[in-house]
């Protein structure tokens, strides 16, 4: 195992955040315009599978037609993606001092596995394609890998500085 200075773990850590904090901003931001974008993904189906052009099509026109006769209901789309947002916030604490802030990091590690039940019990319930149910596990899978290396360095970090202290 390469051992690293203190520079390349604080470097390391704050590459792997920074990945994390732009992948929530991102999934926060595009969670406002969800109308347009399902319809510019309908235009584009064919570029899918055919069960996923299918639900593409169903939520695009559920959505649409939500949106027309109830668009206060969107509402709750924009507070999600504020919620992104606000956590992608919470991050910003580990970047400042890794070490003293690794409980965000564990926040963001728990969330992420907590995708996972969600998806599958919710899922269930709301009618959503397994296939779909996936996709969305698939993101606590995403997040939970940067996650993970910036733990691990961290506590490497972490470990560092005792024996440096020592």
């Amino acid at each position: 195992m390469k051992i690293l200075s203190e520079q390349q773990l604080k470097r390391r850590i704050r590459n792997w955040i920074v990945l994390f904090i732009v992948c929530l901003v991102l999934s926060g931001v595009t969670a406002f315009p969800i109308e347009a974008e399902l319809a510019f993904l309908t235009v584009h189906a064919s570029a899918f599978p055919h069960v996923i052009q299918n639900w593409l099509q169903t939520i695009y026109l559920s959505v649409r037609s939500t949106n027309d006769v109830y668009p206060y209901l969107s509402y709750g789309t924009d507070w999600l993606a504020f919620a992104h947002l606000v956590i992608a916030v919470v991050f910003i604490g580990p970047l400042k001092d890794p070490v003293k802030n690794i409980w965000c990091i564990q926040f963001g590690m728990i969330a992420c596995v907590m995708i996972f039940p969600l998806a599958m019990i919710a899922g269930t319930v709301r009618h959503i394609p397994l296939y779909w149910q996936m996709i969305d596990c698939s993101f606590g899978v995403i997040g939970f890998i940067p996650l993970y290396f910036c733990y691990k360095h961290i506590k490497q970090l972490e470990h560092l500085n005792l024996t440096a202290s020592l």
